[in-house]
This record gives structure tokens, C-alpha cells and sequence, in this order.
């Protein structure tokens, strides 16, 4: 079957379910954000932030020597070589890809289930090379999370796998671009990875200004997310 890329009778009614579902996620997390409620979802975007460096690094022949996750939302990877120029923008943006790849994966439970294996494998993976204990408990909990979610949606009528990882994929999306307004806009953080790229990047571009490039590819990929998963389900 052609891929329905104009959406020509949009929307059914799993498309209207998947836009709905976005919607509620997006109100639900605005809402919660200052909540602790939401915390294990902010530490868990935060994770992928600091593993897209580390993908970054080691797919540009560099070492990764250790990943942290604090209880403050902050983190940090350490890395030795790699493209440096590279590595920086890849925790934003990858960030954001996965955000969209998981929201992808949403719209079917045969990648849902994919999408729940590879988030339980890189969390194993990262479990052994974390340096602090909020990163092995996030690891941890998250891999007895979606193992639990896993069995309900096989053994029981409840059919939550897809919405969970819609609703992580959503989290990602949205944390991605207020974590650049807040680094570089609100509090103006000079350590950002924003602002150190600037200093590395020889142009005239300020922190503050590949932030905000950053932001638009963000909501990009949230909007071709939405776009793409329409198509899917038509």
C-alpha cells in the first residue's frame, strides 16, 4: 500500500485516538511539570540526553568513560576523543530524535514492543558503566517498569505499552525544548552545552542563538513525529 503522505480522508479513528492521546500528554505533563510526579520521566529524557552524547562520541571514535544522572535533572558524560563539535549538539537533538522515534514506534504495538526492548537494553547497558546512584536506581526502575507494563499488555486486557511510550516520546519532545529555553534563555546557564559549542564553533552565532537553532530543529522533529505517525495510521 502507497503511504497516504497528502492524508487524504484524515482522521480515522486511530488518528484522531493518537492526536487526542498527544494532546492529554501534553496538557497532563504541562500541568504536572513542577510536580515530583513527573520526575522519573524527566530523569529518563535526561538519560537519552546524556546517551546521545555518548552514541555521538563513540560513533565518531571516542571513548565514553562514565555517565552521570542527578536527582536535580542535571547529568553529564565523560568523554575522551571523538568530534568534539559533534558530540555537544547530539544531546539536544538526540534528545529530540528519540522523542520522535518513540512516538513513532507508539503506533503500532510491534514496534512499540521494539521500542520497549531497546529502551530495556540500553538501560542495562548504561547500569554498568553509570558512576552515580540516581543513574543504577533510574536504570533500575525503568527496566522494572517497562517489564511489568510489558507483562500487563501480554497477559492482561490492559493495553498500556503503546501509551507508555508514546507518553516517554512526548516527555522527550517536550523536556528537549524547555531545557534550551531554560539553559540559555530564563537562567542563561554558561555551561551549557549550547554555549560551549558556540565558544567552539568559529561563526557568529552566540549560545543563545544555536539554542534557539536548536529549539526549531526540536519542534521540527515533534511536528514530522505527528505528520508521520498521521500517515502511518491512515
Amino acid at each position: 500500500m502507497n503511504p497516504n503522505w497528502v492524508l487524504n480522508k484524515c482522521c480515522q479513528h486511530e488518528q484522531i485516538v493518537f492526536l487526542a492521546s498527544i494532546g492529554i500528554f501534553t496538557v497532563v505533563i504541562l500541568a504536572l511539570w513542577r510536580t515530583f510526579l513527573l520526575t522519573p520521566f524527566k530523569l529518563i529524557t535526561v538519560f537519552l540526553h546524556e546517551a546521545s552524547h555518548a552514541i555521538a562520541c563513540k560513533l565518531t571514535c571516542g571513548e565514553v568513560e562514565g555517565m552521570q544522572v542527578h536527582a536535580n535533572e542535571g547529568g553529564m558524560t565523560q568523554t575522551r576523543g571523538g568530534v568534539y563539535w559533534l558530540i555537544l549538539p547530539a544531546g539536544y537533538l538526540g534528545s529530540s530524535f528519540w522523542g520522535m522515534a518513540l512516538i513513532l514506534a507508539s503506533t503500532n504495538l510491534l514496534t512499540a514492543r521494539i521500542a520497549a526492548g531497546c529502551l530495556i537494553l540500553s538501560l542495562l547497558i548504561v547500569l554498568f558503566i553509570a558512576k552515580n546512584w540516581t543513574l543504577r536506581g533510574l536504570c533500575i526502575g525503568f527496566i522494572i517498569f517497562i517489564a511489568v507494563v510489558w507483562v500487563l499488555q501480554e497477559t492482561t486486557k490492559a493495553r498500556v505499552l503503546r501509551y507508555i511510550i508514546l507518553f516517554i516520546g512526548v516527555m522527550n519532545s517536550l523536556f528537549s525544548v524547555y531545557d534550551i529555553y531554560d539553559d540559555l534563555i530564563s537562567r542563561r546557564v554558561h555551561t551549557s552545552d549550547a554555549e560551549k559549542f558556540a565558544e567552539l564553533c568559529p561563526c557568529f552565532c552566540t549560545g543563545v542563538g544555536w539554542g534557539v537553532i536548536w529549539g526549531i530543529i526540536s519542534l521540527v522533529f515533534l511536528s514530522g513525529a505527528i505528520y508521520l505517525g498521521l500517515v502511518i495510521l491512515s
